[in-house]
């Protein structure tokens, strides 16, 4: 009783919400060929690490031009109907691979499932933003996010037993899971696409605009500066799945990867139990406010990792940059929502995607080679100065934001 009353956060949302919880944990359950593709073209195909990393490296770029055209499709053709294609030919794709043992073939397919599941996701975040008022924002995309990391929580699990014991279910597991979230979308949401005679906007940045991508984003400079900024976020985030296994590695030698492991495990289990408290305590500052806070969490948990050498400090640390990432992923739907014309929401979603994406890219990159020059020891006080760099700018469009609302 104590947890469904901890549930009480969630009471009254708008059905459309719950659906996308339920589909978001079946999907993200589901998801078995993209955290074993490693082992499986290494083990499988016998292809080299450095093969191995393009060919991973590439599922993550076709998802870049695959969030645009889902985006935009989803704009003009209708979130719904752009949902249940765009999720359907992923699933299609990755069923295919379970009677298909063709290498080139294979790969193709599974590049193409990378395409679409891109286009998927700009359209969740529209569908909450079309179906959620202001004051109920915080709460949905909080939901949506605890979705994700149920299912995240539980599939490797079972992915890991699949890829050991019946390796075809991996792709066929995967494919099945996405086309019952397409039944559940298809029966239980209804096309939340706004129209412009008869939708009236939340506020005057949600009004409908004519233009294009670039022409619109010009007109809230704002909201370009806080891209920008949430670039050093992803770039310091990135480090969790980067440095991070290096520096148990370096500290604990073969012990090092099951203590990382521990540490993911620990980040998944922080998310599932704070995830309704933070929700709770975002709702009583600006979602701007908010992502500043995060900030703050990620100069501390990743900035201390870089002194500590005691083994409970490193979960201390992880724990502190879970809530970081939580209270980061309550609020940043909700301030490009509110900043958002509804006519271009895919699209605009489309955009943020990009925004993590090159955070990400150059995290590795530019920490990969500080990591050559020096030693995996120096590069948190970097990692956190990319932090540091996205609080005060953070902290500084809070401010100018806080002046204009006082005018």
């Amino acid at each position: 009783m104590g947890i469904l009353k901890r549930f009480d956060t969630y009471r009254g949302l708008p059905q459309a919400v719950y659906v996308i919880f339920i589909a978001q944990i079946i999907n993200r359950f589901g998801d078995f060929v993209r955290p074993f593709l490693t082992f499986f073209l290494t083990s499988q195909f016998n292809y080299s690490i450095t093969y191995t990393g393009t060919i991973v490296m590439m599922t993550t770029l076709v998802a870049i031009p695959g969030s645009f055209i889902g985006g935009k499709a989803a704009d003009h053709w209708g979130r719904k109907r752009t949902y249940l294609v765009a999720q359907a030919l992923a699933g299609i794709s990755l069923f295919i691979c379970t009677f298909v043992y063709d290498q080139p073939v294979m790969i193709g397919l599974i590049m193409a499932s990378a395409f679409f599941n891109g286009a998927v996701r700009p359209i969740i975040g529209a569908i909450l933003a079309d179906v959620l008022p202001p004051e109920d924002r915080q709460r949905g995309f909080s939901l949506s996010y605890l979705g994700i990391n149920i299912g995240v929580a539980l599939g490797p699990i079972v992915a890991g037993f699949l890829f050991n014991h019946m390796l075809f279910m991996i792709f066929l597991g995967d494919a099945i899971t996405s086309f019952v979230a397409v039944v559940l979308v298809s029966r239980l949401v209804s096309e939340s696409m706004p129209d412009e005679k008869e939708t009236i906007a939340h506020s005057e940045a949600e009004k409908h605009e004519e233009g294009n991508i670039f022409t619109v984003l010009i007109k809230r400079p704002l909201l370009l500066v806080f891209l920008v900024f949430n670039i050093f976020f992803s770039a310091s985030y990135v480090q969790t799945g980067f440095s991070l296994p290096l520096m148990m590695e370096a500290l604990y030698g073969e012990s090092g990867a099951p203590i990382f492991g521990s540490l993911m495990s620990l980040n998944a289990i922080t998310v599932i139990l704070l995830t309704i408290a933070a929700t709770r305590f975002s709702q009583q500052f600006r979602p701007i406010t908010n992502m500043a806070f995060s900030g703050l969490t990620y100069v501390l948990g990743f900035g201390m990792i870089g002194l500590i050498r005691y083994l409970p400090l490193f979960y201390l640390s992880t724990v502190i940059w879970t809530l970081g990432e939580i209270i980061n992923a309550v609020n940043f739907g909700v301030y490009i929502t509110n900043h958002t014309p509804q006519n271009f929401r895919a699209r605009f979603n489309a955009v943020t995607n990009l925004s993590f994406s090159i955070g990400a890219i150059l995290g590795t990159a530019v920490i990969g080679r500080y990591i050559d020059y020096t030693d995996i020891y120096s590069v948190w006080w970097l990692v956190g100065a990319f932090a540091v760099v996205g609080t005060l700018g953070m902290a500084g469009i809070s401010y100018v934001e806080g002046r204009q609302n006082t005018r």
